[in-house]
């Protein structure tokens, strides 16, 4: 279960990267935009300035989110990103940090590009974390006797499902788009007691917290917040540094 104040508890460090994906997008007087996987809808609602006389629309497979979202005024609808298609006035898709979570999205992609209009936009981040110190310690945890068979099923790969910028557009330049492939790593600047187990609790531990009942998600947190404090130390001013690596791609459809 998504739990929108845990996410936008961090709500403007994991924003950045939005800002930066949407602004490589050229699109100037769209019919129709898209946010696949829009969350609590706090970043949707900021393309009705960028595009006022476009149609907006936010996806997102969690009740939660779409809920929180139509809250903030945003047109949002529970659906999964395996299920939807573009309309034939599709002209932006966006998804930010949420193709992670759909196996074989690489053909989806292709897909989308087959069927959206000529000239439309396609602006996709996803993490490029999954080697780093938190997914690690997650991974172990998860893989140990205790919680193995429990966990391990739904656990991430190292390498999550995601590919390299390289990766991307070769996917996306040999569907014929024009193509810009990147990745930046933003050193979040974190305040709190053990902040780095708070960020990954809005993300990459929600599938553990779904399936863990409260007793058991609280000996989950107990034996896995001692390891990231000790990888994700504070200075002596409060500081935890959280290295943040994005990778993204902005195409547009021939």
């Amino acid at each position: 279960m998504w739990d929108p104040e845990k996410y936008l508890a961090f709500g403007d460090d994991r924003a950045r990267p939005f800002f930066d994906l949407v602004a490589r997008v050229g699109a100037e007087s769209p019919r129709a935009v898209v946010d696949l996987g829009c969350g609590p809808g706090h970043l949707t609602e900021t393309l009705a300035s960028r595009w006022p006389r476009a149609a907006l629309t936010g996806f997102d497979s969690s009740p939660e989110m779409v809920e929180a979202a139509r809250a903030r005024g945003v047109t949002a609808r529970v659906r999964a990103i395996e299920s939807w298609q573009p309309d034939d006035d599709t002209d932006v898709v966006i998804s930010n940090a949420a193709l992670q979570w759909v196996p074989g999205h690489v053909e989806l992609l292709r897909e989308w590009v087959r069927r959206l209009p000529s000239g439309a936009w396609i602006a996709v981040q996803v993490p490029g974390n999954f080697a780093a110190p938190s997914h690690r310690i997650i991974r172990d945890l998860a893989r140990e006797p205790h919680w193995r068979e429990r966990l391990e099923s739904i656990v991430l790969r190292e390498d999550g499902t995601v590919l390299d910028p390289a990766g991307y557009a070769d996917v996306m330049a040999d569907a014929g788009c024009e193509v810009d492939a990147w990745e930046t790593t933003y050193q979040q600047r974190l305040k709190g007691r053990n902040p780095a187990l708070e960020w990954v609790t809005g993300t990459a531990l929600r599938p553990i917290r779904g399936v863990l009942s409260d007793g058991e998600w609280a000996d989950f947190r107990s034996a896995i917040a001692p390891r990231m404090f000790e990888a994700y130390p504070s200075r002596s001013d409060g500081t935890t540094w959280f290295p943040f690596r994005r990778i993204f791609f902005v195409a547009r459809t021939p």
